[in-house]
């Protein structure tokens, strides 16, 4: 009778273990708050990076090219699977988004950095092809959306997806129409990762550039056009070299970052402001 308790009480060790290590290697459908943030370079990061800026960040993690939470350290765009060349990575909006966030809110914070410099917005829609930047790791063999949605639901078996964060345009400075491509590919980024409440905040572009003031206006719009979604402004953003320079000093970076948090702060979690 003993030795029955016994092999009884051993099966169900055996079968708790069994499931404790399919939940590790599923993961947890609820312990990250999941973030994207895509775009191009500035999002990328281009601000000079500090030594301590490489130290890890507490209560933030980034999704690895394996598709795996790993403790989050600058550049956080070195797991994206479209980037251009590792040396180009440097502090974009992320670091102080995150950092930001997890500290207000208390939260485990997972980012998805997949940014490419240079693509346009026409290279991130639905329907576009492979990509054709000759620098990027995914060139003529990834393309932008496919890649973005890939990601995204590898990151959504650690948590929900809540918002989507996007600092693109540089290249699209004359579009008049860039407004309806950003909405309609937002939309569809949606729709593909099945989360239709997902909060969508899109960056405004260097403001010291005078081709770049009536694109700013437009990015305005976006809030008239796609529900749940926010801007945040670039008004005093410093410049990473000159005014014929599209980046953002590191200290600008980190600006445009805390008005990120800012944003989703308002939107997903009103009781932490």
């Amino acid at each position: 009778m003993k030795i029955g308790k016994l092999f009884l009480l051993l099966s169900l060790l055996a079968l708790f273990v069994h499931a404790e290590v399919g939940a590790r290697e599923k993961g947890n459908g609820d312990e990250y708050e999941v973030f994207l943030l895509l775009g191009q370079s500035n999002m990328a990061g281009r601000g000079t990076m500090l030594p301590e800026d490489q130290q890890t960040i507490e209560q933030v993690w980034l999704l690895d090219d394996d598709g795996k939470p790993v403790p989050a350290a600058n550049p956080l765009n070195r797991y994206s699977s479209v980037r251009k060349d590792l040396a180009l990575q440097q502090i974009g909006p992320g670091y102080s988004f995150a950092t930001t966030l997890a500290k207000r809110t208390g939260r485990k914070i997972l980012l998805v950095v997949n940014a490419l410099g240079g693509s346009s917005v026409d290279a991130w829609v639905r329907n576009a092809g492979l990509i054709e930047e000759r620098s990027s790791i995914g060139f003529n063999k990834r393309q932008l959306f496919e890649e973005a949605v890939r990601r995204g639901k590898q990151a959504q078996k650690y948590g929900p997806i809540r918002g989507i964060l996007w600092h693109q345009g540089e290249s699209d400075a004359d579009d008049r129409h860039y407004t309806d491509a950003l909405s309609r590919l937002m939309s569809d980024l949606r729709k593909a990762l099945d989360v239709p409440d997902a909060v969508v905040v899109v960056g405004q572009i260097a403001q010291w550039m005078d081709c770049h003031k009536a694109f700013n206006r437009r990015i305005r719009r976006i809030t008239r056009m796609l529900s749940r979604s926010a801007w945040v402004s670039s008004e005093g953003l410093g410049m990473l070299k000159d005014r014929s320079d599209p980046h953002f000093s590191r200290e600008g970076a980190l600006m445009l970052g805390e008005r990120y948090a800012a944003k989703i702060l308002e939107m997903c979690y009103p009781e932490d402001r």
